[in-house]
């Protein structure tokens, strides 16, 4: 085997990397031999010099093979799950998958933490009592068989080098890169043995991806990733212009997704859930068309199905049901402060980006890996961008704890809301697919 420095240094001048280069050094990481410090180095030469078709494919593999891939084949049905590449008050997968596994899907959805300024399934999951996403392989896969779904963490054996890069790359400024995102998101993914994966890849001010031609990039290059494999990827490309739907923190944002569960109607969030379960079925031919697929999931929603699986999920990954029906269950802040509009208008934008580090700051994200993640904190809307709003119209409210979390967080918020006198049309939801 090469020097570690040799293998760095040769990214960091633009060559590239062979197989056994890739493999020898990510092995390393993984047993321990290579420490964090020398990764960094490497995840920032990747960041900057990329890695070619090839390099990514052996990238990705070794990832994907450094644990477990597990074996659903046994299964009478069809096992798929979504990804998003973040964004804030991102809740999809919460609504998602009770709908899907009430459609007839089997959904074995594994989940990361918050990344940057955007928020993670797992931290707002664990907002529910007692819910654990630290459940072993045994027995993720009795409950993906006998409730058709289960939502945990990576466990030991799936993926381990993905989750340890995952972290690394959360405090080293390496997030927003094509290679290390698609290779994370799809060595994971194919772990889980899968047909099929919808991904959900968000553009714009609150997005890793802040335009439509990297966002295509990222989407070709997991295609391509899934193809090898022999996996059906579909993509959706959406807006994060603004924060997704009225809520941005883990528990406030479980309450939405509870919402939905129960057949109320949440602009964006119902709309995306709806429109992702839909492209699934139509690609795994339970429908012949999206919009056929929209209106059975609609009508699924309504019976109460979803939220009773959701319910029995919770209590299968020992936590308290109860919280589908009384959402005081949930942690809540100490405080509430309202914010209120200086003059009238019209709402010309919501900033996604300055939302997600207010919430960093109020302690509901993390600043290092290590951090603790305050489940109770963050932001309920009032308004959405778009919106005709009065001078004194309440805009939003901060849910906080501390006083000086509070000031550090406003220092974000003082441009976040923007009115106009004219109304401005915003980007659509759903941006394009493939």
């Amino acid at each position: 085997m090469r020097l570690f420095y040799d293998i760095i240094a040769d990214k960091r001048d633009k060559k590239v990397l062979s197989k056994e280069d890739i493999s020898d050094f990510l092995q390393s990481y993984l047993d321990g031999t290579l420490k964090d410090y020398q990764m960094s180095a490497m995840l920032m030469a990747v960041f900057f010099n990329s890695l070619n078709n090839e390099e990514l494919e052996t990238w990705t593999e070794k990832m994907l093979y450094s644990g477990e891939v597990l074996d659903f084949s046994d299964i009478d049905g069809i096992v798929v799950d979504k990804h998003s590449t973040g964004g804030v008050g991102d809740k999809i997968s919460i609504p998602l998958a009770p709908l899907l596994a009430e459609l007839g899907f089997y959904v074995p959805m594994i989940s990361g933490r918050g990344l940057g300024h955007t928020g993670g399934t797992l931290d707002k999951l664990e907002s529910i009592p007692g819910f654990s996403v630290n459940i072993d392989k045994e027995t993720f896969k009795k409950i993906v068989r006998t409730n058709k779904m289960s939502l945990i963490g990576q466990t030991p054996e799936i993926a381990p080098l993905d989750k340890r890069l995952y972290a690394l790359r959360d405090v080293t400024g390496t997030i927003e890169s094509v290679p290390l995102i698609a290779s994370s998101i799809m060595s994971k993914k194919l772990a889980e043995g899968i047909n099929g994966l919808i991904l959900d890849i968000k553009i714009g001010e609150g997005a890793f991806m802040k335009d439509l031609a990297s966002g295509t990039r990222l989407a070709k290059t997991m295609q391509a990733i899934g193809r090898r494999f022999g996996r059906s990827v579909d993509v959706l490309f959406t807006n994060m212009d603004e924060p997704l739907g009225y809520t941005v923190g883990n528990a406030l944002e479980i309450k939405e997704s509870l919402d939905v569960m129960q057949g109320k109607y949440v602009p964006q969030v119902t709309e995306l859930t709806l429109r992702m379960a839909a492209v699934l079925m139509k690609t795994f031919k339970m429908t012949g068309s999206v919009e056929e697929g929209e209106e059975k999931a609609r009508k699924m929603l309504e019976t109460g199905r979803v939220l009773e699986r959701f319910a029995k999920t919770v209590l299968l990954q020992g936590g308290d049901p109860r919280v589908t029906e009384n959402y005081s269950l949930l942690p809540e802040s100490r405080f509430k402060k309202e914010v209120y509009a200086a003059n009238g208008g019209f709402i010309g934008r919501i900033n996604a980006l300055d939302f997600g580090k207010a919430l960093i700051r109020l302690g509901g994200g993390r600043l290092r890996k290590e951090d603790s993640v305050n489940k109770a904190v963050g932001f309920v809307f009032a308004k959405k961008a778009g919106e005709k709003v009065a001078k004194g119209d309440l805009l939003y409210t901060i849910h906080f704890d501390d006083e000086e979390r509070l000031k550090s967080a406003e220092e974000y918020l003082k441009d976040a809301v923007s009115i106009s006198e004219n109304r401005t049309k915003g980007r659509d939801l759903i941006l394009g697919s493939l």
